[in-house]
């Protein structure tokens, strides 16, 4: 059949149409697609929302080497620890959205913040997530001559004094705190919080017998442990440490599902071009497969998520997970920033 002159126009004009949203479309992502290629062409800085020498800087440091081979062009890492993390947090919201201002993160950082101190920023709207990088359980440590041997006899003996040990932290709020808050919970125990300035000044404390116990992150406790210095109960997962193969799991030790993970990511600032995303995310990727980068991160008690886990949806996925999962906690022991 034949069309008619009036179809043939209105064919023909269909057809335009179509052609020029097509066009439109890539006249629209053109900028973009320009923007990644030429990406990156200068220096990136990775802000850091701790001090320098912590469990964070040091993962930091490892990724960004490699990050640096692969995109080419020198990683700045900057620290900034104070107020929880979250004037260096700050400053990555309100960054341009260009790709070369980023941060590196923590649980603390990027969920327990958010419930404990009055932000001019919203974790889980103002960053464009790149990806999840390595967890680091916690470990139920206590100084070495702690009366309790193993996770049982130690709430057994919490329960029988109450209120009579101590736990430092790294302020209110810090993983280390809230740990401890959700072990007091869930156990029904009581001891008191002395808080320090970080990880570090508080494990001098426990190592010199002033303090009785840390929720401490695995990279800051296998050096001790190694050496004897302190002792272990338990680590928060359901999985042994490789580091540290010796240490019994919560559910191995009597308290199961007691899950406490520090977890890290890198962000961007919200708006931050989806090709661009995921540049970062590729590159990030490749460190993470890296075998070298692998058994540095292995030695610092990190544990490297699966391929799947490792993409910025995973990331935001599991970072609101992670809030709907620890604010009620935090907002039943009203936890603040002091």
């Amino acid at each position: 059949m034949i069309a008619s002159p009036k179809e043939s126009r209105s064919f023909a004009h269909k057809t335009f149409l179509s052609i020029f949203a097509w066009l439109s479309v890539l006249a629209a992502l053109a900028p973009e697609r320009a923007l990644s290629d030429s990406y990156p062409s200068r220096p990136i800085t990775i802000l850091v929302p701790s001090a320098p020498g912590g469990p964070t800087d040091a993962l930091t440091r490892v990724i960004a080497e490699h990050v640096r081979e692969v995109l080419g062009q020198p990683i700045v890492v900057e620290n900034q620890g104070v107020a929880g993390g979250t004037v260096a947090v700050g400053r990555v919201a309100h960054a341009p959205p260009d790709g070369y201002t980023l941060s590196i993160g923590q649980w603390g950082n990027f969920v327990i913040n958010q419930a404990v101190y009055p932000l001019q920023y919203d974790l889980l709207k103002d960053f464009s997530p790149i990806a999840l990088i390595a967890s680091n359980p916690q470990i139920i440590v206590a100084r070495k001559d702690f009366p309790a041997q193993n996770l049982k006899e130690l709430i057994a003996w919490l329960k029988d004094h109450p209120g009579q040990a101590t736990q430092g932290t790294a302020g209110a709020g810090s993983p280390a705190h809230v740990g401890g808050v959700y072990f007091q919970q869930v156990t029904g125990t009581k001891f008191r919080f002395v808080p320090y300035r970080g990880a570090g000044p508080a494990m001098l404390d426990l190592l010199g017998g002033r303090i009785d116990l840390l929720f401490d992150q695995a990279s800051n406790s296998l050096a001790h442990l190694r050496s004897g210095k302190i002792k272990a109960f338990a680590v928060t997962a359901s999985a042994r440490l490789p580091g540290a193969p010796e240490i019994p799991t919560v559910d191995e030790a009597g308290l199961p599902g007691f899950y406490v993970s520090v977890w890290h990511g890198i962000w961007a600032p919200k708006g931050t071009p989806t090709p661009i995303i995921a540049k970062l995310d590729a590159a990030v990727v490749s460190a993470l497969n890296d075998p070298v980068v692998k058994k540095q991160l292995a030695l610092l008690g990190q544990q490297i998520p699966p391929r799947e886990q490792q993409s910025p949806e995973a990331l935001a996925k599991f970072q609101r997970a992670e809030a709907e999962k620890w604010w009620p906690i935090i907002k039943a022991a009203n936890i603040k920033a002091e």
